[in-house]
């Protein structure tokens, strides 16, 4: 594999290149060091943002909120985080990952710290949509610092950063609750603020955008316009959408069905949550990997995992005992996130890595449309109805929707230039 490739995908010959190139590889280890932090960033944003739905049961009803309006606080956050994610993607691709990345992070954390604070309906939705906003750039800012630093190894670094999302859901499962029982629900959140705000410094002192320290150049209008335009990058964008509203739907309103519908306690659903994340951990860096052994398996790859999907959401509402849902939990898991991984590396290998982080902040806000819609319409459907299983028929019409877009896909035979 070429260097220039490997690491940026800039297969340029200016001047001085070389030297350049060669005090990076005289460091490789370091691009694990990058990936660790992203991966760290991106782990507490969304552990910030699924905090809520740990708890949306038994803290819905000390706020006075009805059981459809559980999942208006979880919608409030998606609402910002699709505005912000518009914007972040460009200017990610204009003042770098490593700067975009702290902003995300330093406002998330006091905004999460304020949340404890909440007392109605209203300050708790005004205060996560200010946390989705803050949390806007996050995703777009760590998919261009690795794209820059893993290049065609991108399926494999994709894979381990997207574990973050799943990691999160077990550690907010497994330590929210705990928490909220032991001493407050206002105390967890306060905590979760604090540890995120100083991670914020930490990414700031440790990230470098990439390993040749090469200033970016802006986007400019017709690339802009491009991305826009390009037909892939729609297809991935809607795909994602669909995903989503299954991934995001289920983590959002699992806990509160089970511990609603089935009297389960908030801890044992949460342990089931914390099962359904550790099958994601596994499938999402596997199906990274293999994905970079062949990229033409990369389209397959995902409309299997997103059809599998909503077919185990569909045998997951039969279900009704504890047993059934710990057995059913973890592959559901590796399904629910699998695609992702798989997305995102196609996202990047259409746009290209100079437009990489408009392409992950375009696609990622229309991705979140899904993530913004879904809870709200599950609750919806479950306070209309009462019914566990169509609720998740609800669920399971997004990752229909998305793998029957996936066939669509044409195949990029060369990954545009920077």
């Amino acid at each position: 594999m070429e260097t220039s490739t490997k690491l940026s995908g800039s297969a340029t010959s200016t001047p001085g290149l070389k030297t350049k190139m060669s005090a990076a590889d005289a460091l490789p280890a370091y691009r694990w060091v990058v990936l660790f932090v992203t991966w760290t960033a991106f782990l507490l944003s969304y552990v910030d943002r699924v905090a809520w739905s740990t708890v949306a049961a038994p803290v819905g009803h000390s706020l006075g909120l009805s059981v459809s309006m559980l999942g208006a606080f979880i919608t409030a956050f998606y609402i910002g985080y699709v505005a912000a994610n518009l914007v972040g993607g460009f200017l990610t691709d204009t003042f770098g990952g490593r700067l975009m990345l702290t902003f995300a992070l330093v406002p998330l954390g006091i905004a999460t710290f304020f949340f404890s604070y909440t007392h109605s309906l209203t300050s708790g939705i005004a205060i996560q949509l200010a946390m989705g906003v803050a949390a806007g750039a996050d995703y777009s800012a760590g998919v261009k610092i690795l794209t820059a630093w893993f290049g065609k190894e991108k399926g494999k670094a994709m894979g381990i950063y997207t574990t973050a999302t799943s990691l999160a859901v077990v550690i907010a499962n497994a330590t929210v609750p705990l928490m909220s029982q032991q001493y407050s629900w206002e105390t967890a959140f306060r905590i979760l603020g604090g540890i995120t705000l100083c991670w914020a410094l930490v990414s700031f002192l440790l990230l470098r955008d990439n390993p040749l320290r090469v200033p970016y150049v802006a986007i400019t209008r017709t690339e802009i316009r491009s991305l826009i335009k390009n037909k892939n990058l729609i297809f991935l964008a809607l795909a994602g959408l669909g995903g989503l509203w299954g991934t995001v739907g289920y983590g959002a309103w699992s806990n509160a069905l089970m511990t609603k519908h089935y009297g389960i306690s908030p801890i044992v659903a949460g342990s089931i949550a914390a099962w359904f994340g550790v099958g994601a951990v596994l499938a999402k860096p596997t199906l990274g990997w293999i994905s970079d052994l062949n990229e033409r398996l990369r389209n397959p790859m995902s409309i299997a995992c997103l059809a599998g999907f909503a077919m185990l959401l569909l045998v997951f509402g039969q279900c009704s005992t504890t047993a059934q849902f710990y057995l059913l939990a973890p592959i559901l898991g590796a399904f629910a996130f699998g695609y992702t991984p798989l997305l995102m590396a196609e996202i990047t290998h259409t746009s290209g890595n100079k437009s990489a982080g408009a392409a992950a902040g375009l696609t990622n806000a229309v991705w979140q449309l899904g993530s913004a819609m879904s809870p709200l319409m599950v609750g919806l459907v479950y306070g209309q109805t009462k019914s566990f299983s169509l609720a998740l028929v609800t669920l399971a019409v997004g990752p229909i929707f998305a793998a029957v877009l996936l066939l669509f896909l044409r195949p990029v035979k060369n990954m545009p230039s920077i």
